[in-house]
């Protein structure tokens, strides 16, 4: 996949990053400024990657990188071999809250993230582990199966939302509203990234597959401390598995 903006942006200085905004952030805003101004509401078709590169003269690869940024934030579908729609607002909230700050393929940001991550899916797994209910257990383990047949198959979009679903069905299983909030803005923030860095299943990925059923196993016998470890060498590994994806994108 071609290197974008934000990948350039990485070898800066912190001074320079601080005051460098990509240009699939920017070209991000004036597609839903373009959406906003055509009257466009959920469910309308909006111009292909090559028409919205035209009318913002714009290169393509930079459209395609603001594209994957949307459909990540759940403002636009990509339907295959039908086009681009306008999604509904979920994404609105989140997009408010970090969207000017956080940058997906920037190191510092990534650590960052992860570290927030580590603090509330650790616990939330902990909690988990004296407070899913049977049916909360079944959740999560039909999306830790989920997620190994989307590995074994090859398909990386099964992976992919079996993925988010595992880790917002372990928040739920907490019981606590506000660590579930907090982790699914966090994981739509992880997705930014995702979008970006990896073109299908990383390096690490059979990993994450046993590493799920480890938290699983943790929390299905009630084994709180287990459960928050089990997480936290889950999100250190996968951190340590985008910072070399990153630097393999920047160096070879």
């Amino acid at each position: 996949m071609e290197d974008t903006p934000a990948v350039a942006a990485v070898v800066n200085g912190a001074d320079e990053r601080r005051d460098y905004r990509p240009g699939y952030e920017i070209v991000a805003e004036r597609i839903l400024e373009f959406i906003a101004e055509s009257n466009l509401v959920p469910g309308d078709r909006i111009p292909t990657e090559n028409d919205l590169a035209q009318r913002l003269g714009i290169s393509r690869s930079v459209v395609r990188d603001a594209v994957k940024i949307l459909s990540a934030l759940g403002r636009v579908r990509a339907h295959k071999g039908r086009g681009l729609f306008v999604a509904d607002d979920d994404g609105m909230l989140i997009s408010g809250r970090w969207g000017g700050f956080f940058r997906p393929v920037d190191l510092d940001h990534v650590l960052m993230l992860f570290e927030f991550r580590r603090v509330q899916e650790t616990v939330a797994a902990k909690l988990a582990a004296t407070r899913a209910t049977p049916a909360e257990l079944r959740t999560i383990e039909v999306a830790m199966q989920q997620c190994r047949h989307g590995y074994t198959h090859g398909e990386v979009e099964v992976f992919t939302q079996a993925d988010d679903d595992f880790h917002a069905a372990v928040a739920a299983a907490s019981h606590n509203t506000f660590l579930g909030s907090a982790v699914r803005d966090a994981r739509r923030l992880q997705r930014q990234s995702s979008a970006i860095v990896y073109d299908t299943f990383g390096e690490g990925t059979a990993a994450a597959v046993e590493e799920h059923e480890a938290i699983y196993r943790a929390i299905r016998d009630g084994r709180p401390d287990e459960a928050a470890a089990a997480t936290a060498v889950h999100l250190d590994r996968t951190l340590e598995d985008y910072r070399r994806e990153i630097q393999r994108r920047l160096f070879g």
